[in-house]
């Protein structure tokens, strides 16, 4: 798949609209929750492998009309079907690029928030524990009813990213045993964060338990608050480095940890402004929705690369690490 085509794919599920993000009292209409122990409630590729990935998808809406309601809502009703299709093709399109051969995958379709929530850290704290409520119930419902007690990552980016961040506040200590790596793309990991859960910084290509972290842009001026601010955690996706060694990405493209902003910098992107820049949100030279594209079969060799280095441990080591 060409670039281009690539670029296209990751725009054509985002739905803009421009408007404010105003308070609660906006968000006047909230879709019931999902029912996890509905098949429906779920993408799942079940592969019969050894391990799992749990992947909880981006922002794949804007703001949008309730019908019946006489309201905007912010969060996506998922009984949905247009709603359902965009996380549905994210979900498909992760697996097929993202997921290791016989790895299973599982991804649950759940209330994130819209796009327009993002203008700001105070509006996404306002609205997100909708969605986390959500992304919460479904790792639970996972961990009873369907992991049956194999290692797995816990992957996502963006809002996803998020998701991820959280349930590594809140992992017990015998899950976290089983966690092979959780990988947080195109989202922050502040000093708060460290301070709590489940958050060991990777530092290297097969380190296991680890969080793996990068938010990509052209230079540290381009940072989007909301998304990187205050991030702690990066490491070059392609050399697995954690310095400023550069790394050759694609075509005329190189990639290098900024140790001191914890950003990656990727240089030799040609591309115009508006095939890349995330809308309402982004800014010129803030690649955060090429996070997710560029770094795909890397990210999946290293899935595949961590998990065996999980399952060729002897059975007590597992226990112990």
């Amino acid at each position: 798949m060409t670039m281009n085509k690539m670029i296209m794919i990751a725009f054509a599920a985002i739905a803009v609209a421009v408007a404010s993000c105003g308070g609660t009292a906006e968000r006047d209409y909230v879709p019931a929750p999902p029912d996890y122990a509905d098949t429906a409630s779920w993408y799942r590729a079940d592969r019969g492998g050894e391990v799992d990935v749990f992947y909880i998808v981006s922002t794949e809406i804007a703001d949008y009309d309730a019908p019946g309601h006489g309201a905007k809502c912010q969060v996506a009703d998922v009984a949905r079907d247009s709603i359902r299709a965009l996380l549905l093709q994210e979900m498909k399109w992760v697996d097929a690029h993202y997921t290791p051969e016989g790895v299973n995958f599982y991804s649950p379709y759940y209330r994130q928030i819209s796009l327009n929530s993002w203008q700001s850290d105070s509006c996404v704290e306002a609205r997100f524990p909708v969605a986390m409520a959500d992304i919460n119930a479904a790792f639970d419902h996972y961990l009873q009813c369907v992991n049956n007690g194999r290692p797995f990552v816990l992957m996502g980016f963006s809002q996803g990213a998020k998701g991820v961040v959280e349930l590594l506040k809140r992992i017990d200590a015998d899950v976290a045993e089983r966690l092979v790596a959780a990988y947080v793309i195109g989202y922050k990991v502040t000093e708060a964060d460290l301070a709590t859960g489940a958050f060991r910084p990777a530092a290297g290509p097969d380190d296991l338990g680890v969080t793996v972290c990068y938010n990509s842009v052209r230079d540290t001026g381009c940072a989007v608050e909301q998304i990187s601010g205050g991030n702690l955690l990066c490491i070059n996706p392609v050399n697995w480095r954690t310095d400023a060694a550069e790394a050759a990405l694609e075509d005329t493209l190189t990639v290098a940890c900024d140790p001191a902003s914890h950003l990656l910098i990727v240089s030799g992107f040609k591309a115009p402004p508006e095939s890349y820049v995330l809308p309402l949100i982004g800014r010129e030279g803030n690649y955060h929705h090429m996070d997710l594209l560029w770094y795909a079969p890397y990210i999946k060799q290293n899935i595949a690369r961590r998990a065996l280095q999980y399952l060729s441990r002897p059975r007590a080591t597992k226990r112990a690490a």
